[in-house]
C-alpha cells in the first residue's frame, strides 16, 4: 500500500495510475510500462510465492525452493547434496512445522 500511495505517509501518491487504467481495462504492461516512467521503483518489488506443502509435489521443486522452506522453518539441511535428501529433511521435519500438511500428506 506504500508504494502505491494508499497509505497517508506514502512518498507517492499514484494509486490512481493503477485504478483508472484498469477500470477501463487498459492491458497490464501498459500500465506497468506508465508506472515505470513515474516511479521505477515499484517495479522492483517481488515477492516469492507460496509453496502450498500440502499439494506440492517436492521432487518437481528446485533445490532453491526446498532450501528456502528449510530456511523459513529456522532449519538447516547439513551434508545434503542431492535433491532427495532435501526432501527427506522437508519431510522429517514437515510434523513439527507444518502439521496440517503433514496431516494432508499422509492422506493422500
Amino acid at each position: 500500500c506504500y508504494y502505491v500511495g494508499a497509505t497517508s505517509d506514502a512518498a507517492t501518491k499514484i494509486i490512481n495510475e493503477v485504478s483508472k487504467p484498469m477500470s477501463h481495462h487498459i492491458p497490464v504492461e501498459k500500465i506497468c510500462e506508465k508506472l515505470k516512467k513515474k516511479d521505477s521503483q515499484i517495479c522492483e518489488l517481488k515477492y516469492d510465492k507460496q509453496i502450498d506443502l500440502s499439494t506440492a509435489d517436492l521432487r518437481k521443486l528446485r533445490v532453491k525452493e526446498l532450501r528456502r522452506i528449510l530456511d523459513d522453518w529456522g532449519e538447516a539441511c547439513k551434508g545434503c547434496a542431492e535433491k532427495s535428501d532435501f526432501i527427506r529433511r522437508i519431510h522429517e521435519l514437515m510434523p513439527k512445522y507444518a502439521p496440517r500438511a503433514a496431516g494432508a500428506r499422509a492422506d493422500l
